[in-house]
């Protein structure tokens, strides 16, 4: 099941209220002794039901985890809609500039610590999670999947395993990559990452600012799936059909 609430982050949006959605795997009212892992996730409104997602097709991920059986929590906030860029502000780690779009003071320290700090805090109160760094993971696509490369670096005593899916790494590849290079990461970080075919000829020279990212991870020698997906395009419907794939990655050895 899917459990919805409302929650609020002061420090990006006042009192302004946001869903958030927390699947339940069926063993969890089967064994109450049991405790999950906890797979956070960004844009949470896409993640579980077409009739809440933007564009109304969602990831899918409750008939995933159900036919799958996974033995795991996922808890997920809905971004910010606010048409002042809410979103991108929320989840870019860094103020960066854009031809359409002009400056976008980037917000995602904040997220974040709200995210790893007040929302963690929650989830765990709320929830028979396993806490520790070791069963706790992330994942996200577009912007979130660039939060997710971002937790991965700078929050790394906290997410051991991060999947991100079509990570706008063209919002500052070099800050990126510098953030990369001086992160503090432990042997045991598992990250997926991927791309689709089409999106790399969506803008200029983003196959090269892909590999500088998977460069610079093989550097710093974190266990790294890296994908092109064949076809693969910037929707809800092609991060659907990579969900077997992170999973895999996520939960391999774990």
């Amino acid at each position: 099941m899917v459990d919805i609430w409302k929650t609020t982050i002061p420090e990006l949006a006042g009192e302004e209220t946001r869903n958030v959605y927390v699947y339940l795997p069926e063993s969890y009212y089967e064994d109450e002794q049991r405790r999950y892992p906890v797979l956070y996730m960004f844009d949470g409104h896409n993640v579980f039901f077409d009739s809440h997602a933007t564009f109304g097709k969602c990831w899918g991920m409750k008939e995933y985890m159900d036919a799958s059986r996974t033995q795991m929590i996922i808890a997920a906030v809905e971004c910010s809609h606010s048409p002042d860029n809410g979103r991108l502000r929320e989840y870019s780690p860094f103020t960066f500039r854009d031809p359409g779009l002009g400056t976008i003071t980037g917000l995602g320290g904040l997220t974040m610590n709200w995210m790893t700090g007040e929302f963690k805090r929650q989830i765990d109160s709320r929830y028979r999670t396993l806490p520790d760094r070791e069963h706790t993971l992330i994942a996200g696509s577009s912007m979130g999947g660039l939060m997710s490369l971002y937790a991965a670096m700078e929050y790394n005593s906290i997410f051991s395993r991060a999947a991100a899916l079509s990570p706008s790494v063209w919002v500052a590849p070099n800050l990126l990559a510098r953030l990369i290079q001086n992160a503090d990461i432990r042997p045991d970080t598992v990250i997926y990452m991927d791309y689709g075919s089409k999106e790399l000829r969506q803008r200029e020279g983003m196959d090269q600012k892909y590999a500088k990212i998977v460069t610079q991870l093989i550097k710093k020698r974190v266990h790294l799936t890296s994908r092109i997906i064949p076809g693969g395009t910037h929707c809800e419907a092609s991060w659907e059909r990579q969900i077997p794939f992170f999973m895999n990655t996520l939960l391999y050895c774990s």
